[in-house]
């Protein structure tokens, strides 16, 4: 399809599992600022998978998100790369031809920038792909110059779709008070939970612990170098806790259960630290006292801010590495059967890509 095409085909959210690909216009730009992108490859993130089985979550339904104008049907994808194929007349950071991974942000900007330091924090906080606007299961989208990043010469587009999730991984390991030699235990080894290992990795913590029940992901958790434990073998907060002799200095939650949130809390040393990672569903209850009593710390964070750069900067060392990651390759008409539905009955899935080319 070319570029000049005025119809495309795009995946669009109208309710929990009901998704539906249809055939839609071709976005068009209405701001300088802005870039038209055919995209090239768009993973199904957990995010997504959580929308489409219990949404909506961030998905305007009653009311059109502030920045997108939006609410749903939406176009869903928030986790792309592709090619700029038109760009605002006072666009300056890419221009046509220019391979881009997309921050897909949805915060108050002007100028082509953010406007905040602290974009990610907006009380206004969308995700294109998530909150209207367009997104990366269609074959075109438009987004503003401050969501593009160029992609360094040697990565590929499917690379490029993974900075995203990266992201998410590589800001909460940054965002914790980790320092290089402590240790650290990562609950879910699913596609975040990979990425919070790589940052780790990164970061030059001593020991990783993987805490996981999927025979599939303990595996590419032990290949990335964490050592696994499977917490239906027996207490998995004694084991840690025997195993980092007294406990560990980290704890990073990334399944969105409450009883894992507990397990986390509970296998750091006293003033140790828990990062919660996961977006989640319901509420979760935890013991004050196991916080107060042992001057552990909690915190969370959500998504992630001024880090691409250093994610890409990083996958051209080597971390993050599509091999590692991407378990399965789809066209976008089989993006509800063989993505979403094949995500939610096969825990061995990791990340699968979606092609929205034609």
């Amino acid at each position: 399809m070319n570029s000049d095409a005025r119809s495309m085909q795009a995946a669009r959210w109208y309710a929990a599992r009901d998704i539906r690909v249809e055939t839609v216009e071709v976005p068009t730009l209405h701001d300088p600022h802005q870039v038209r992108v055919r995209v090239a490859a768009c993973g199904i993130c957990g995010s997504d998978l959580h929308e489409y089985a219990a949404g909506p979550i961030f998905i305007p339904v009653a009311q059109p998100h502030p920045i997108s104008g939006e609410k749903a049907p939406i176009i869903m994808g928030h986790e792309f790369a592709g090619e700029v194929v038109e760009v605002g007349e006072a666009v300056t950071r890419v221009k046509v031809g220019d391979r881009v991974a997309i921050e897909p942000i949805l915060s108050p900007y002007k100028d082509g920038a953010y406007v905040m330091e602290r974009y990610n924090l907006s009380p206004q906080l969308g995700f294109h792909g998530l909150s209207g606007g367009g997104g990366g299961f269609a074959e075109f989208t438009v987004v503003g110059e401050h969501m593009v990043h160029r992609l360094p010469e040697g990565l590929s587009y499917e690379q490029g779709a993974l900075v995203e999730p990266a992201a998410v991984g590589l800001h909460a390991v940054r965002k914790s008070s980790l320092k290089a030699g402590d240790n650290a235990v990562v609950f879910g080894a699913g596609p975040i939970g990979l990425m919070v290992i790589e940052s780790l990795k990164a970061a030059g913590a001593s020991h990783i612990y993987a805490v996981e029940v999927s025979a599939a992901r303990k595996q590419r958790a032990a290949d990335l170098g964490a050592e696994v434990l499977d917490p239906t073998e027996g207490d998995v907060v004694e084991k840690i806790t025997a195993l980092t002799e007294g406990g560990a200095d980290f704890a990073f939650e990334v399944t969105g259960l409450p009883a894992v949130l507990n397990q986390a809390i509970d296998c750091t040393h006293p003033g140790g630290e828990t990062v919660i990672v996961s977006i989640w569903e319901k509420e979760a209850s935890i013991p004050p006292n196991h916080l107060v009593i042992q001057e552990r710390t909690l915190k969370g964070i959500i998504a992630y801010r001024h880090i691409y750069p250093a994610v890409l900067a990083l996958m051209q060392q080597g971390y993050f590495r599509v091999e590692d990651l991407v378990t399965e390759r789809i066209a976008l008409e089989d993006v509800v059967e063989k993505g979403f539905e094949a995500l939610l009955a096969d825990k061995s899935q990791v990340k699968i890509m979606v092609s929205p080319a034609r």
